[in-house]
């Protein structure tokens, strides 16, 4: 008996070991790669790499959750031949008898466990085909906020209320990523219909264009702003869409800063907004503002030799308006 009980120790103690060289392993190599991304980018913080090249991002992302994947399965699989090894070691005959009912116990284990099967490969899927990462603005269905941790059979999502979704990886059906590649800032400026359309398109897309060129937002935007021109009329009021082409993390902060310059630019025109929206996606709401998805503080960046920064001009006053003169016959 006491030979047995050493056996199960040292059966443990091996198990505890490999475990912490395999995780080890594991943190070494997810430290190398994301510490060669830094070093590459001449960062010595990972926020910082929100304004490096997409592709980098989106490396450190997948690593690290591709390394927490995996030190779920290395802790799973040791558990389960530690297991058997325990159970050989205590009675080698119960292995052997269950040889008999092996058939009966694999079709029970099949129906119960292939619930737990479909996560673990629709988890590993996941994260290999680089659908998300932990730091994704994600909407899974069930749930859409930012992605805090994936591991082999659920999927930790926390929205903009600050509520923390565990999303079995089996019932993700589809996958909305808001975090890959670039987003879209879409603005619609109702305006009345006395207003000149090509003058108020042209001031659009001027103002636009010079939010562009700041230097503090030149890094978050990626392409020059377009007018799409009149989208819609209403009983009351014309609407006219502008369009920029933002990085991901970046979008709400590009959106609010053109708004308010859309809306001085508009007033210096004496052009009365009915309304000014934003169109987004349902369910995304707010949701780059949850801790983790907020772009970094950054300094502004160098401006060029010989390139200027436009001097704000201080608005003038405007005179009030002259009262119309009243027309002839009077009021019909």
């Amino acid at each position: 008996m006491l030979g047995k009980l050493v056996s199960v120790i040292l059966i443990v103690v091996i198990a505890l070991l490999i475990r912490w060289v395999l995780h080890f392993v594991i943190d070494r190599v997810v430290q190398q790669i994301v510490s060669g991304v830094k070093k590459k980018q001449d960062v010595t913080d990972t926020q910082a790499l929100q304004a490096s090249p997409l592709a980098t991002v989106r490396l450190v992302q997948r690593t690290r959750t591709l390394g927490n994947v995996l030190s779920n399965v290395v802790n799973v699989t040791l558990f389960i031949v530690v297991t058997l090894m325990i159970v050989a070691t205590i009675n080698p005959d119960i292995l052997g008898s269950f040889a008999l009912l092996s058939a009966a116990i694999g079709a029970g284990l099949g129906f119960g466990a292939q619930n737990i099967v479909k996560d673990a490969l629709n988890g590993l899927f996941m994260v290999v085909e680089d659908q998300l990462g932990v730091g994704d603005v994600v909407d899974l269905g069930p749930a859409t906020g930012i992605v805090e941790e994936v591991s082999i059979r659920i999927t930790k999502v926390r929205d903009v209320n600050g509520t923390l979704w565990f999303v079995r990886n089996g019932e993700i059906l589809r996958v909305g990523n808001l975090s890959q590649g670039w987003a879209r800032v879409i603005l619609d400026v109702a305006v009345p219909y006395e207003a000149d359309i090509e003058a108020v398109e042209g001031e659009m897309l001027k103002t636009a264009t010079e939010l562009a060129q700041v230097p503090k937002w030149r890094s978050r935007i990626l392409d020059k702003p377009e007018v799409w021109g009149l989208e819609s009329i209403s009983d009351d009021a014309m609407v006219i869409r502008i369009v920029m082409k933002v990085r991901t993390s970046s979008k709400d902060d590009v959106a609010r800063e053109l708004r308010v310059r859309l809306k001085h630019a508009l007033d210096a025109m004496d052009v009365k907004l009915p309304s000014l929206s934003s169109v987004v996606l349902s369910g995304f709401e707010g949701a780059t503002r949850v801790k983790g998805a907020k772009p970094p503080k950054t300094s502004p960046n160098r401006v060029l030799a010989g390139e200027a920064t436009p001097a704000k001009r201080p608005k003038a006053p405007r005179a009030p308006r002259s009262p119309k003169a009243p027309t002839e016959g009077g009021d019909a």
